[in-house]
């Protein structure tokens, strides 16, 4: 197999790098060129690429997974606009450093005329008064802000800090973003190990791209620790191969979230999966959610769910299914309770779908709420309402009632709506099917009387 062999480079001038930072932060970007990846937002000709070049920017807001470039971002569009960099972090940071910030910022504006960004990471980690004692200096035009957040914005930060920002979001890296990355970090002398010899194989520089899900950190600290453990042979070459790859990144961490955006989203695409018959799609965000610790109990409680919604009376054995599948798990919990939560999955993805039953609720429950309430019939009434009823002068032949079971078929054709309304239209998909043949015969029998 191949190998990518890397030379000493020449020196180069001591620009005053910190050696002792990590290699993540070393080869951090400090252009837009360099920056990796987001190119639906930094491409050129892009909105964000356009507002940082033409330096007109006011307040954004970066929002996606760890490992993605949003506080490099942030840096390098302070480098771009030639403005003053400061952060601060959602979870260490008070109102009182917000405030110093703010003031060396206008300090700055007054005597050198220099714009701040100050970059806040973690943004939703800010309490309200927090996020509301940047709002008059963001339209003063005081600092320049930018939010970092792993969480939607929308949802975990203030609606008036939303309103006055851009919100751009930034996706996990590409297996080849990261390999640009790592073979970048492998030949710069000034701040990577391009002052080193080494030899590499190719399959071992994927492999850390394709183990570190999209996070360009992990990547890189994954390369830093197999370059740095492995010693040199007797020519002074150090050798990365796929063994000592496996070695520094280990076990895959699935990128998830267990109270925002990817519990949600990849329990979506489950149920979606289902929904579209798709058992292929369903199995790989079942073993995603097992994955990343997700509780078995949510997803057996989504089957459930689903039994009903999706495939309904088109196959009603799916709710049993999807009810013994929840038993089981608790009766045997993991690992082994994984089993019978693919059972589930893989039958209700394959099984015929309907929501008729669920769609007739949803109308019959909004013609509850946006219409007259109906009277109960007076032949439906319990006995000693009919007696009231007789007692009070009403027809007693109108409060007979008929009993289904005495009739042929178990079937006698009777109002059970003071007025005719339709909402159960059964579909002819799965045994469903069989349903709609009874249901239809009893209508027309229900017309026939009404004509009579």
């Amino acid at each position: 197999m191949d190998s990518l062999f890397h030379e000493p480079a020449e020196p180069t001038a001591d620009r005053g790098i910190d050696q002792s930072q990590p290699l993540a932060a070393r080869m951090r970007p400090r252009t837009l060129d360099e920056v990796a990846g987001q190119r639906h937002i930094l491409a050129e000709g892009k909105l964000l690429r356009r507002a940082i070049e033409a330096d007109r920017f006011t307040s954004l807001i970066f929002y996606g997974p760890p490992g993605t470039g949003k506080t490099t971002l942030a840096a390098v569009i302070a480098n771009t606009t030639g403005s003053r960099f400061e952060s601060l972090n959602g979870v260490e940071s008070n109102v009182a450093e917000i405030r110093t910030k703010i003031e060396a910022a206008r300090t700055y504006t007054k005597l050198r005329d220099q714009s701040t960004v100050l970059f806040i990471d973690e943004i939703h980690r800010f309490n309200k008064a927090q996020q509301d004692v940047l709002l008059p200096h963001i339209e003063r035009g005081t600092v320049r802000f930018i939010g970092a957040t792993t969480h939607n914005p929308y949802f975990y930060v203030n609606s008036p800090l939303v309103s006055r920002s851009q919100v751009f979001q930034l996706e996990p890296l590409e297996t080849d973003d990261i390999l640009i990355l790592l073979h970048r970090a492998l030949g710069d002398s000034e701040r990577g190990f391009g002052a080193l010899t080494t030899e590499v194989e190719p399959d071992a520089l994927r492999h850390l791209a394709d183990k570190a899900d999209g996070d360009a950190r992990k990547a890189i600290t994954a390369l830093e620790l197999a370059i740095v453990t492995t010693p040199p042979d007797e020519a002074g070459t150090v050798h990365l191969t796929l063994a000592v790859a496996e070695e520094s990144i280990q076990h895959k961490a699935v990128l998830y979230d267990s109270d925002g955006d990817q519990h949600y989203d990849t329990i979506s695409a489950f149920i979606k999966s289902i929904r579209g018959s798709d058992p292929d799609a369903a199995l790989y965000w079942l073993a995603k959610m097992l994955q990343a610790g997700e509780d078995p109990r949510f997803i057996a409680r989504r089957l459930v769910i689903s039994a009903s919604e999706d495939i309904g009376l088109a196959d009603s054995n799916a709710l049993r299914i999807a009810l013994s599948a929840q038993q089981a798990f608790d009766f045997i919990g993991m690992p082994e309770g994984r089993i019978p939560l693919a059972h589930a999955t893989v039958y209700l993805a394959t099984a015929p779908k309907s929501n008729s039953a669920y769609a007739a609720l949803g109308a019959a429950m909004e013609d509850v709420q946006s219409n007259r309430t109906l009277a109960v019939p007076t032949h439906l009434r319990t006995k000693f309402r009919k007696k009231l009823a007789a007692e009070s002068g009403a027809d007693v032949a109108a409060m007979q009632y008929l009993y289904s079971h005495d009739y042929e078929g178990n079937f006698t054709p009777q109002a059970y709506l003071p007025e005719g309304r339709t909402y159960y239209t059964p579909t002819e998909n799965g045994l469903e099917k069989r349903i709609k043949e009874r249901l239809d015969h009893w209508r027309r029998q229900q017309e026939l009387k009404g004509d009579d």
